[in-house]
């Protein structure tokens, strides 16, 4: 009978296991968005994203009409474009041109890069400037705004939080993923404390376990920006049953 009891029980918690990837799921978008991602590996993760119903696919633009077209029979994922990535130093009118594109090709999401020198330089008008000129032309869909929180001060991280959601932004993303200083627990401490519930936030750039995305949902973290190789670690992770007590370390 006991033996019974924890068939039944091991049973239970596998099926709450799976329930909890496919909520987490919903929270991440995965990509392909390193210079040198191929195409095979771009179809992988389309692939994954049928698998594990990933909310949003991000490519590099030239194959941004790929992924839409692949993706065209599932409305519930969502392709993702990038703009100005990874530097953030194009135009304002070029950004509004990518927006324009991307949109064009079937995007349903876009991830801007704001241009970091004209916030360090303390050109505000700016950065808000582009941020609604990507909004504008994205017609509706989200825009969220990559700060590259990382390699910020507080003060400065605080300041991008007001500049994003004074312009209208959906998200404040942390990062683009490309640097080396990772995404850390007390950034988006500070980014959800800033925020204050006026703007969203969206985690990426060194995301590896389910045990960083618990502590940072708990912050009040949304959506999280994972490369594929992460993204298919943490569903196997999740559906093996590590979950909130991951070793991962997180600071």
């Amino acid at each position: 009978m006991r033996s019974k009891f924890t068939a039944m029980g091991e049973a239970n918690r596998m099926e709450d296991r799976s329930i909890e990837a496919q909520r987490l799921a919903r929270h991440i978008d995965i990509s392909c968005v390193q210079a040198f991602h191929t195409r095979d590996e771009i179809g992988r993760m389309i692939e994954a994203a049928r698998k594990y119903r990933f909310v949003c696919v991000f490519t590099l633009p030239a194959f941004s009409s790929y992924v839409a077209e692949k993706l065209r029979d599932e409305p519930d994922i969502r392709t993702g474009g990038v703009i100005s990535f990874p530097g953030g130093g194009d135009t304002v009118a070029q950004k509004g041109r990518q927006a324009r594109e991307l949109l064009e090709m079937g995007c349903g999401e876009m991830d801007m890069v704001m241009n970091l020198t004209a916030f360090r330089s303390g050109e505000y008008a700016w950065v808000t400037e582009e941020i609604r000129a990507v909004i504008e032309n994205a017609s509706g869909i989200p825009v969220k705004v990559i700060i590259e929180a990382p390699r910020l001060t507080e003060q400065e991280i605080r300041r991008a939080v007001d500049l994003c959601a004074e312009a209208g932004a959906d998200y404040v993303k942390t990062s683009t993923g490309w640097y080396v200083e990772k995404t850390k627990l007390e950034h988006i401490k500070i980014m959800a404390s800033q925020a204050g519930g006026r703007i969203k936030l969206k985690a990426a750039g060194g995301i590896r376990t389910a045990g960083t995305i618990f502590a940072m949902e708990k912050e009040g973290c949304s959506r999280f920006g994972l490369g594929l190789d992460s993204a298919l670690s943490i569903m196997e992770e999740l559906n093996g049953g590590i979950l909130a007590n991951s070793t991962d370390k997180v600071r």
